[in-house]
C-alpha cells in the first residue's frame, strides 16, 4: 500500500504532541491510461478509491490528482474526476 506519511518527518509541539511536518508532493502527471469519471449522487472519495484501487484509504490520490481543496470526503454529482491508474509511479512520487 502507498503510505503518504512514510517519508515525512515529525515535529514535536510545545504541548508534547507529535505532528507531521509539512511536505508538498509533486503533482501527479496525466497518463494515457488515467480514467475519467463523472461523479454520481452519493459518490464519496473513499468509495471511489475502493472501487478503483481496492483500498478506501487511497482516497487522497484522487484528491491530489484533481487538486481538490475541500476537507469533505463527499463529492457533488456531475463533477469530472481523473483517476490515475499508475500507482507504482505515484508511490515513487511519495517517497521523494
Amino acid at each position: 500500500m502507498i503510505n503518504r506519511y512514510e517519508s515525512l518527518e515529525t515535529t514535536q509541539l510545545d504541548n508534547g504532541k507529535s505532528v507531521y511536518a509539512l511536505k508538498l508532493f509533486e503533482s501527479i502527471p496525466k497518463f494515457n491510461d488515467d480514467l475519467y469519471i463523472i461523479t454520481e449522487e452519493g459518490d464519496r472519495l473513499d468509495l471511489l478509491a475502493m472501487e478503483f484501487y481496492g483500498d478506501p484509504r487511497l482516497w487522497w490520490i484522487i484528491v491530489h490528482a484533481n487538486n481538490l481543496t475541500t476537507a469533505d470526503i463527499g463529492v457533488d454529482a456531475g463533477v469530472e474526476l481523473r483517476i490515475p491508474r499508475d500507482l507504482e509511479y505515484i508511490n515513487t512520487l511519495m517517497q521523494v
